[in-house]
């Protein structure tokens, strides 16, 4: 495997990774504005505008887009996190000119015509009743927003309806020249590419932009509370969230490796204990949410009203257990997990250009996995202990319930049996 980059004036970002014996290829363009860099006003305006750049464009129609790239056999989508926006391609290698083409044209020449605006407003409104109607999605936005709340990094990707309704053709245009510009793009290419050949073609596209000083992101602040819906459904659903360490945090490893070791497979603590022993959910998970600047590990189990107590006790006291009681073993196992599923997951382009992308946004700098792999394998159990110890010691924690749960615990009854 080659990794090559290059920058160019303006600060338009080109990684390319050359995979041998691939016939395929991923590309595509992250570029660093999410629903983090939206106000208040704004918030859904990035999901809203990557949604309006498959509308058409100046000399295609919403149709040609998709036409051109299905007519090779190709994929074309896009997705809006909190801190990134991507559109990507996966071809025939035959066919990266023409992708790199297609997704140049969708961010350059989106045309965000008025009729096809409101097309697309009905269409972001279904999807945020759609996640609305969901209990284990929509428990996860009042989750962030209770962990973080009164700020981006807390505000539903989607955005509220309420914003939806009232955007506008210019605030939209808007979103893009404050925050499309070359500086925030980062062009990532895997699998049967010629870098000097995707180079020149970055250059022909993207030189031309003009670069702009980004705007401050406001920093993700982990705050707590809880939040508490109470509505007649089959199940109960319990997300519970504490502080933990940002992805540029050096404790990110031992946070990961905590993680799996407790809800990250069927022979997890939590789901041997759970679900195995217990008998009390069908599933149960943890895992952690890791931004530039902050950073949380959630549990999420869905149970019915009467075992909705005993679930959330015995959750905790399994957290409290393993302060002390997580082994070598464990740390054996899912440093284990982890390696390899970023090992298997590296056998994917399309897995290959995001983290291309993850690295350089983040670091400026594409880490090479030996590094990485070196970082997990120097987390030690006294490691992973501390960082236990130290964020079930700090007060900030979130919980979101959801469903029948008035006779559920409290944040501050869980809390007090965590530390006794």
């Amino acid at each position: 495997m080659t990794i090559k980059t290059q920058t160019l004036s303006n600060g338009f970002t080109i990684a390319t990774e050359f995979m041998p014996n691939f016939r395929t290829a991923t590309l595509g363009v992250w570029i660093t504005a999410g629903a983090r860099h939206e106000t208040q006003r704004q918030n859904g305006i990035a999901h809203f505008l990557e949604h309006m750049a498959f509308k058409g464009t100046k000399k295609r129609s919403s149709f040609r887009i998709a036409e051109a790239i299905e007519n090779v056999g190709g994929y074309i989508n896009a997705y809006t996190s909190r801190e990134i926006t991507n559109y990507y391609c996966r071809v025939l290698s035959e066919d990266v000119t023409l992708a790199l083409d297609v997704i140049s044209d969708l961010i350059l020449n989106s045309s965000i015509e008025s009729a096809e605006v409101e097309v697309e407003r009905n269409v972001i409104l279904q999807e945020i009743g759609q996640t609305n109607d969901t209990p284990d999605d929509i428990i996860f936005d009042w989750l962030q927003e209770t962990a973080y709340p009164n700020q981006p990094y807390g505000r539903p990707i989607l955005g509220l309806a309420g914003n939806v309704k009232g955007f506008l053709r210019e605030d939209l245009i808007n979103f893009t020249k404050e925050h499309y510009t070359p500086n925030r793009m980062i062009f990532c290419a895997a699998g049967d590419v010629d870098h000097e050949a995707l180079v020149n073609l970055c250059e022909k596209y993207f030189s031309k932009l003009p670069r702009k000083k980004c705007s401050k992101t406001v920093p993700g602040m982990f705050v707590g509370g809880e939040t508490r819906v109470q509505k007649n459904l089959e199940q109960a659903h319990f997300a519970l969230s504490f502080k933990s360490a940002s992805v540029k945090d050096p404790n990110i490893f031992a946070s990961q490796i905590f993680a799996v070791a407790m809800g990250g497979g069927m022979s997890s603590k939590l789901f041997q204990e759970i679900r195995e022993k217990r008998g009390l959910c069908y599933s149960i998970f943890s895992s952690i949410d890791a931004g530039i600047d902050t950073g949380a590990f959630t549990i999420y189990a869905g149970t019915s009203e009467e075992k909705l107590g005993e679930l959330s006790n015995v959750v905790i006291d399994e957290l409290r257990q393993s302060i002390d009681k997580i082994s070598q073993k464990d740390l054996n196992k899912a440093r284990a997990q982890i390696k390899a599923g970023m090992l298997m997951g590296l056998e994917s382009s399309s897995n290959r250009c995001e983290r291309l992308a993850r690295t350089l946004s983040i670091w400026g700098r594409v880490i090479p996995l030996s590094e990485t792999i070196d970082k997990i394998n120097q987390v030690s159990l006294l490691d992973l202990r501390e960082f236990v110890q130290s964020i079930f010691l700090d007060p900030r924690s979130a919980l979101a319930l959801y469903g029948p749960i008035k006779n559920a615990p409290i944040l501050d009854e869980l809390k007090n049996r965590l530390i006794v």
